[in-house]
């Protein structure tokens, strides 16, 4: 346990961090199933608006560091090529 006030103060802040980072990478992680599922289906429409919130929503958690830069850029360079392929195949 901390022995310093200024130390339990940053426990208690990294707890609530902690728990704050855990759910914005849970709430990417739903993101990225649902347009993967919405890719797999082949429903261009649905797939290109779903891409364009998948993107957004990259770029806020790698801004605030919850993921890195380029695990954002590797996810959207992903995402975009399969859209690509899906777009090109329908």
């Amino acid at each position: 346990m901390a022995n310093h006030k200024s130390a339990v103060k940053a426990h208690r802040q990294d707890i609530k961090r902690r728990e704050r980072n855990r759910q914005q990478r849970t709430q990417l992680r739903t993101v990225l199933k649902s347009i993967r599922a919405t890719l797999g289906s082949g429903d261009t429409g649905a797939a290109k608006t779903e891409f364009q919130s998948a993107v957004s929503l990259i770029d806020k958690m790698a801004g605030k560091g919850i993921i890195h830069n380029n695990t954002a850029d590797r996810y959207k360079s992903r995402l975009a090529k399969q859209l690509a392929n899906l777009s090109t195949s329908a």
